[in-house]
């Protein structure tokens, strides 16, 4: 979740009241936020010795889907709301007189990078110093947060006065490009400033959302002269100070919904500063097809809620008059509505500010908050059920429980791992089809959702080689594969996996934990020749990259049958009616160089998923 810093002096000027620690540590908690730092000791401590300090702050823990409360401003206005202060701020457009709205043209060229554009003003604003530095930090907050540092929406801020409407968003080559940007002396083409911002840590972060199309976004005047480049930087000439009045906002993006959420946003949040409060100047924006939109939107989302499903939910017998007044305090409008003859319905106006609000039951949730979850009566459920593990993980637990008597070591690496060690550490090939990728990992070691124990087995013992040998370690988890036929494209298999690591290889070590594990699950050990046999396991050799040449074996499996003399007669001249559930062998030297390990290793990895239906009686009774 993200954490604000607010000026604690000017929250309690905003709220009317100095609260104690304890008593706004309360206040938060009941509106579903958490106080994780108060800075004033050390502000204190620091003016004692006769240094510098900077004012007390209070750091908030905030939601990840409030992004109405990522700046003092939201926070205050909530909780104002939320403690019966104030009533919900009812946020409007101030279109222009005879509808001579600042308009921005959209080339077409700039559906090669950034397509979706929205623009608002702010008039007749009065900055503080605490407040302007308040709205370039919900910026930099919102960028981080929903903007996916800027990858999906970029804001840009400038002051009217120094522009000449109307606007044009266009998306141009960088050599084509030049303006002096923000905080600089002199004028860059685009692609020099992908230079010189390369060595400056708080923009090159950016600097590959554009770096290599072959068009850069770019946001002109009636003069041409350039506002900003989104996402990167704004330019000079525009930039906002404590004395502009009127603001311009500029917000591109790759995607629609997020471009309406982040404009109602930075709009209404700031709106309270303008001359005439929670009022808006709406622009037009005109997209190459020729259609015209008004931006933003600030119309009301129109909810219907239940007070019978308020109640079904929270054990509560409220009438539908007490749950509109608990959302009124959540910073909705809600009345009863009237043409419901039974009563039991609420008219609910969702406001621009709360993009958070998609279901009846984030109503539901609002109106608990407001209750109190403390308040919330305590019930047994009106029926009595028992639960029962799954036969997955029955079987899972016999598996660990054998394994750690054995003396091996439980482990549990994360389920994320990098496509490399997923595949080219492994000595395995990617067919494209098998791993889950992640669309926009943080980092090169979260890109897939592993298909194999196996590496964050390897991972362990290479964090743990200071250790005394030998290292044995064990996992019983799921892993992930694609599965296009699956509702969710993708499938959870259960795989058991275990490691040895030695100054020998220890590949008798690992056979036996497999022998153990399928003694305990009751499958029979066959020879693979063996026809007669209806149920069982049995290991033939096999040639696998990942493993020694020759020292490798899949593990088979024949599921409990009744088979016809053809079926014999064909099980004994081939394999195709036995399942292959795993593998064993010792581990090729490449591999354990990419892994980091000087010591030879042997691994067994199988899948638990054609024994869940073989559960003893006995089993099953327990």
């Amino acid at each position: 979740m993200p954490t604000i810093a607010v000026d604690k002096e000017d929250l309690w000027e905003r709220l009317g009241y100095k609260y104690t620690p304890e008593e706004f540590d309360r206040l938060l908690f009941e509106f579903g936020l958490e106080l994780d730092e108060d800075t004033t000791e050390e502000v204190e401590a620091l003016r004692k010795q006769g240094l510098p300090a900077e004012r007390p702050q209070l750091k908030i823990e905030i939601p990840a889907n409030r992004y109405d409360l990522l700046c003092i401003e939201g926070i205050a206005r909530a909780l104002r709301v939320f403690l019966g202060k104030d009533k919900p701020p009812q946020y409007k457009l101030s279109h222009p007189k005879g509808g001579k709205y600042i308009t921005a043209k959209i080339a077409a060229e700039t559906r090669q990078i950034r397509p979706y554009f929205a623009c608002a003003v702010l008039r007749n604003i009065k900055f503080t110093p605490r407040s302007y530095a308040s709205f370039i930090d919900l910026q930099d907050k919102l960028h981080q947060n929903i903007c996916r540092r800027r990858q999906f929406v970029a804001i840009g801020t400038h002051d009217l006065d120094t522009l000449k409407p109307p606007f044009s968003y266009e998306a141009q080559s960088p050599k084509d490009i030049k303006f002096v940007p923000l905080s600089k002396d002199k004028a860059y083409t685009a692609e020099e400033l992908m230079t010189v911002y390369e060595s400056e840590k708080h923009l090159s972060k950016y600097l590959h959302i554009i770096k290599d199309s072959p068009v850069y976004p770019i946001i002109y005047d009636s003069t041409r002269q350039v506002a900003s480049m989104p996402p990167i930087i704004n330019s000079e000439h525009s930039k906002i100070t404590l004395n502009t009045r009127n603001v311009w906002i500029d917000v591109t993006a790759t995607d629609l919904t997020k471009l309406g959420v982040v404009i109602n946003i930075i709009t209404t949040m700031f709106s309270e500063y303008c001359e005439e409060p929670y009022t808006i100047e709406p622009c037009k924006v005109i997209y190459p097809d020729g259609t015209e939109h008004i931006t933003p939107d600030l119309s009301y989302h129109p909810m219907t809620a239940h007070a019978s499903y308020v109640n079904s939910c929270t054990g509560l017998t409220l009438k539908a008059p007490d749950v509109a007044t608990l959302l009124e305090r959540m910073t909705l409008t809600a009345t009863v509505d009237t043409s419901d003859a039974s009563g039991d319905s609420i008219a609910v106006q969702v406001p621009p500010t709360r993009p958070d609000i998609l279901h009846e039951c984030d109503l539901m949730e609002d109106a608990a908050i407001a209750y109190g979850f403390n308040n919330l009566p305590d019930s047994f459920p009106p029926t009595s059920t028992v639960a029962q593990p799954l036969e997955l993980s029955k079987l899972s637990d016999i598996i660990r429980t054998e394994w750690a008597l054995a003396g091996f070591t439980e482990v549990l690496p994360l389920i994320l791992c990098s496509h490399e060690e997923n595949f080219d550490w492994l000595n395995r090939k990617d067919p494209g089809t098998l791993a889950v990728r992640i669309a926009n990992p943080k980092t090169l070691e979260f890109q897939v959702v592993r298909t194999s124990l196996l590496q964050g087995l390897l991972k362990t013992i290479r964090e743990n080689r200071s250790h005394p040998l030998p290292i044995k370690v064990f996992e019983s988890s799921d892993v992930v594969f694609k599965d296009a036929k699956a509702e969710r494209q993708a499938r959870n298999v259960r795989h058991a996996a275990t490691v040895w690591c030695n100054k020998t290889a220890g590949f008798e070590v690992v056979h036996g934990m497999l022998d153990r594990a399928m003694q305990m699950l009751e499958v029979p050990r066959i020879l693979s020749t063996d026809a007669k046999a209806t149920h069982g396991y049995y290991i033939k050799e096999r040639e696998d990259p990942t493993f020694f040449p020759g020292r490798a074996a899949t593990i088979y499996y024949r599921r409990p049958q009744k088979r016809s003399s053809l079926d014999a007669i064909k099980a004994a001249l081939s394999i195709d009616g036995d399942e292959e559930i795993g593998v064993l062998g010792i581990l090729h030297p490449t591999v354990l160089e990419k892994f980091e390990i000087g010591y030879p290793c042997s691994a067994v990895e199988f899948t638990l998923e054609p024994f869940k239906r073989g559960l003893s009686p006995a089993e099953h009774s327990k």
